[in-house]
């Protein structure tokens, strides 16, 4: 668990932004199914982190090409939701990617002014040899992809080879298992240390039961995320999944955004 001393830490507002969902099934949830099959809708976020002098994005959601490419309901623009809420893209200083899946790396290129964040193994992975297999290669874009190669070559990618932080107030925590070089956040709050697990875990109910995801590069290594976000977070309420409706449900709505953001850094209504 990061320091519980918040002397010097800075204390950050923090959001979800919801941009997308998509009907599914419990059984395209859990890795061998799911007995009592049932809807098991799946939203998806980014995450604003905003303190008094530092704007950071975590993960950056998808377009609504990729949208209707991949048969998703779009719903609005992150970006946009953002700048309806007065932060412009062009204000974010730093973006962190937990990971290269398309749903949270696309939208890339609209953030100019910022410095990218990423685990040196999810780039290694990513153009690596395992995307020979179209299982492998199925959750991310080749555009995307190339396109933080390219935001490389022109220094704006910092990587990460384990846990680290970006700033006293925001901590990487690298995990494997959905993809291999997986990473969640923890975020400095008025009420804590709040953990964005993203993909480490998917619903409430992965960590919940240890029944992991159907994406999967390590199994073994899933089941241990479950294990560094408890450990990392000072509470189950402090652990925000990366895809599930309920957080819509669960955190006070933004005024003006509802269904599309809510606060974080507020207690959860249950």
């Amino acid at each position: 668990m990061p320091s519980a001393n918040p002397a010097n830490i800075p204390t950050y507002e923090l959001y979800a932004i919801r941009y997308a969902s998509r009907d599914a099934s419990r059984s395209e949830h859990f890795i061998g199914g799911d007995p009592h099959d049932g809807p098991m809708p799946m939203d998806y976020f980014i995450w604003l982190a905003k303190s008094d002098n530092h704007i950071a994005v975590i993960d950056t959601g998808f377009t609504s090409e990729m949208a209707e490419k991949r048969n998703r309901d779009f719903i609005q623009c992150p970006v946009l939701t953002m700048a309806k809420f007065g932060v412009s893209a062009n204000q974010v200083d730093d973006v962190i990617l937990t990971h290269l899946h398309y749903d949270h790396s696309g939208n890339f290129d609209r953030f100019p002014n910022a410095q990218f964040h990423l685990q040196e193994q999810e780039l290694q992975f990513a153009t690596g040899r395992y995307m020979r297999y179209p299982q492998l290669q199925h959750a991310f874009e080749i555009d995307d992809v190339c396109g933080i190669v390219r935001l490389n070559y022109e220094q704006k990618v910092t990587f990460y080879n384990g846990d680290d932080q970006l700033s006293a107030g925001l901590h990487l925590h690298c995990t494997g298992g959905h993809s291999a070089g997986l990473q969640f956040v923890s975020v400095h709050t008025k009420r804590g240390w709040v953990v964005l697990a993203s993909d480490a875990s998917h619903y409430y109910e992965h960590m919940e039961s240890y029944r992991p995801f159907t994406i999967a590069f390590h199994v073994g290594e899933m089941m241990e995320s479950f294990d560094k976000l408890k450990k990392t977070a000072p509470s189950l309420s402090h652990i925000i999944p990366g895809h599930d409706p309920r957080v819509m449900e669960k955190y006070p709505t933004v005024e003006g955004q509802d269904g599309l953001m809510v606060r974080l850094d507020e207690s959860p209504k249950e």
